[in-house]
């Protein structure tokens, strides 16, 4: 059995973290700063210290949704 949570992040703090589409469909993280994956590592680092195991980041406009889940 699991429990699961879900959490926000603001747009203000990962506001380089997104994946960049071209119009012919190709995708590119090259444009991300190392801050960013930086923050973002440091965020899956401390829920993973709590036993939490990401399931999946939902990236929008305002920020992101991460998805987790560990066991009870």
């Amino acid at each position: 059995m699991f429990e699961y949570r879900i959490t926000r992040h603001a747009e203000s703090d990962f506001n380089r973290v997104i994946y960049f589409c071209s119009e012919k469909g190709e995708c590119r993280l090259e444009d991300v700063s190392d801050s960013q994956t930086t923050a973002l590592s440091a965020m899956l680092n401390e829920k993973g210290a709590d036993g939490w195991e990401l399931v999946q980041l939902l990236f929008g406009k305002g920020g992101l949704l991460a998805v987790w889940k560990r066991a009870l």
